[in-house]
């Protein structure tokens, strides 16, 4: 993973272990299928209609990461 990169699943599993929730508990809690949900948090990438449900679920805006994200590199220049 490059410096620049966000990867949200990292994230989102450090958030479930602080809260002391299981993945399982999250799949439920954004109706999407156990194993599918494994998948999407060990992509690069989660749709944004999924990312919202899991920063409702866990009382996080997990988009912030990305405006962050987006900051930095406006300020770089790049």
């Amino acid at each position: 993973m490059k410096n620049h990169e966000v990867h949200i699943g990292k994230i989102i599993k450090q958030r479930l272990q602080e809260q002391e929730r299981s993945m399982a508990w999250l799949a439920q809690k954004v109706h999407c299928d156990r194993n599918n949900f494994y998948k999407k948090l060990n992509s690069d990438n989660i749709d944004i209609d999924l990312l919202l449900r899991i920063s409702r679920a866990l009382h996080e805006d997990f988009f912030h990461h990305y405006s962050e994200l987006l900051h930095k590199e406006n300020m770089r220049g790049g």
